[in-house]
């Protein structure tokens, strides 16, 4: 980048940084949500709360549905090396 295009764009600065923050918390974010241990965990969860009977078993289909989704979406990233 020359001078004169960095000093053209140097008001962008603060934009291009928060865009990079937002970024960098959106992978996070995914990481976490696609994480296979904390799906794992999450479904265990739901059939802790089934035994209890504090949610019905439609309820606890439905959550485990998602659950597995994410977890299958979480293999096609891993095989596919996908981050985002």
């Amino acid at each position: 980048m020359g001078l004169f295009t960095g000093l053209l764009t140097l008001p962008l600065a603060p934009v291009r940084g928060t865009v990079w923050v937002a970024e960098q918390v959106l992978e996070q974010a995914e990481r976490q949500f696609y994480d296979p241990a904390v799906i794992r965990r999450q479904l265990e969860d739901v059939d802790e709360l089934r035994s209890r009977g504090e949610i019905s078993e439609e309820e606890a289909e439905q959550m485990e549905d998602e659950l597995v989704e994410r977890l299958m979406e979480s293999r096609r990233r891993q095989r596919g090396g996908e981050v985002r």
